[in-house]
């Protein structure tokens, strides 16, 4: 007796179709598993048979080979628990309906009810992709795997509702997406109105929001770093239903996604410890799964304290915030995910906080101020296109009854300036002026004469590396274009070379 039943395999962020197929021979009962499994996968056999006894089902007493195609791909998790358990009770005449067109992914405890799994949404679009018509998944994955249109989605709690489904005893209602619930789900996002004072770094967050710049900001504790950095998502522009789609992909594989939540439409705010290892950061694992930077791909990766993470772990970002993605080699597996995400950073401006205060006597040895700069590399300096300094806010500002801008009021004129840049950049793939390359650069990012003049001043003077000169001309595209001007005029580039002001010469050694 045979029969193959349908399942989905993860690799990376991609997915793939796998088939279960399942032989009855002769000879002693044993359970053969064969497919390239893993200890979770091979242990299928145990929670599959206890399944289907407590269950009220008959398990074969003969010899039952289990394959899981394609072969030369290695399977992991325990995702195969339901369809091998569909599979035996077909091959064994206890189910009888056709299953052609559907597809199981799903954990089995040993009472049979179906536990959670990771990857459920990336699974379920490359079903749709492959031509899967119904796919059962696990009732706590059901939410995000509805989001996926055009294919029904079939949440299960236990495996006796399965079959009593597809016997057409008790039938399963498909999941449908609700927007409108979803967005309810969404706490309200940390609101710039609560900044007292801060007009300068204000501005400069919101020309990074415009632009989707990286950003760095020096100050002494409590004047509101972290605070700013915070409320950044709220003046970013909302997020697009491909964007969504694709972090919340990057979510469920790694497991992380919110109880409740089918589609991430918030922008991500991630913000690791400083003690997190480069392999936090990157990803990591046998599999590599998504890390922080990827975790926060269309969104913010806050770094406090940016002195304090290890050499190792910063220079691990170098590549990633060139390229938007990021590549991680094991010997089993090279995976590359997305990781197009703001980066922004605070720290202080020595180890005591309080180098050039205005009030505060800094308490560090001579040279420690330095020494604390040059912890981070030139090179990593170099791929941040904002540099602001936060001093400490007087008491008369945080007195203040006139209450500050919304951030509602900023995101408009945030979208705005996005708006402009979408128009200028159709056609290139991306949409906003921090992901210009040179080439682009060079053909949208046009000084007027006399702002040439005084940005090869600036140059000389400054003796900016070549990604600097970029960087800055694209940031002042950017506050050119939150002025809706069509020219770079020498006020944009003198605004750009401001939030130039941790000069790549303090890092000298």
């Amino acid at each position: 007796m045979f029969a193959r039943i349908n399942s989905m395999g993860l690799f990376g962020i991609d997915s793939y179709m796998v088939s279960v197929e399942i032989d009855y021979g002769q000879g002693l009962p044993r359970i053969e598993l064969v497919g390239l499994p893993d200890t979770a996968v091979s242990e299928s056999r145990n929670r599959v048979r206890s399944a289907i006894k407590n269950s009220g089902f008959s398990f074969p007493q003969s010899r039952v080979t289990i394959n899981l195609s394609p072969a030369d791909i290695r399977k992991e998790g325990p995702l195969y628990d339901l369809p091998i358990f569909i599979a035996v009770l077909r091959a064994s005449e206890q189910l009888h309906c056709s299953l052609d067109d559907c597809a199981f992914i799903g954990e089995l405890s040993l009472d049979g009810l179906v536990r959670h799994i990771n990857g459920a949404l990336p699974m379920v679009i490359r079903a749709k992709k492959s031509g899967i018509k119904r796919v059962f998944v696990p009732a706590s994955n059901a939410l995000e795997s509805s989001v996926v249109d055009g294919i029904e989605v079939y949440a299960v709690e236990n495996v006796l509702q399965v079959v009593k489904h597809l016997n057409g005893e008790e039938l399963l209602t498909p999941v449908s997406y609700d927007p409108v619930l979803e967005m309810q789900n969404h706490p309200p996002l940390p609101d710039f109105r609560d900044v007292m004072g801060q007009q300068e770094a204000r501005y400069a967050l919101e020309i990074a929001a415009a632009g989707g710049h990286n950003i760095i900001m020096v100050g002494p504790p409590g004047s509101g770093k972290s605070m700013l950095a915070k409320r950044l998502p709220s003046i970013l522009p909302d997020m697009t239903f491909e964007e969504s789609l694709q972090t919340t992909e990057l979510y469920s594989i790694a497991g992380t996604l919110p109880e409740g939540v089918s589609l991430i439409r918030e922008r991500p705010f991630r913000s690791p410890h400083h003690t997190v290892s480069p392999a936090g950061l990157s990803g990591g694992g046998a599999i590599p799964r998504p890390g922080e930077i990827s975790l926060a791909h269309n969104g913010v990766l806050f770094l406090d304290e940016l002195p304090e993470f290890s050499r190792t772990a910063m220079e691990v970002l170098r590549q990633p915030i060139e390229d938007s993605k990021i590549t991680i080699s094991r010997a089993s597996a090279s995976l590359t995910y997305p990781c197009s995400a703001m980066i922004v950073c605070a720290m202080n401006p020595c180890p005591c906080g309080y180098y050039g205060h205005p009030k505060r006597d800094c308490t560090c040895p001579d040279g420690a101020a330095k020494r604390y700069l040059s912890k981070i590399s030139g090179p990593m300096l170099d791929r941040i296109d904002i540099h602001i300094e936060v001093p400490p806010v007087d008491f008369e500002k945080l007195s203040s009854k006139v209450p500050a801008e919304c951030s509602a009021d900023i995101k408009k004129r945030v979208n705005a300036a996005r708006k402009i840049q979408q128009e200028r950049l159709k056609g290139t793939g991306i949409a906003c002026n921090a992901k210009m390359d040179s080439a682009l650069t060079k053909e949208f990012c046009r000084p007027t004469p006399q702002a040439m003049v005084m940005l090869e001043r600036v140059f000389e003077k400054l003796d900016f590396s070549a990604r600097a000169y970029d960087k800055v001309l694209r940031v002042a595209r950017t506050v050119a274009d939150l002025e809706a001007s069509p020219n770079i005029e020498p006020s944009h580039i003198a605004q750009a070379v401001q939030f130039r002001s941790l000069d790549r010469k303090l890092w000298r050694r």
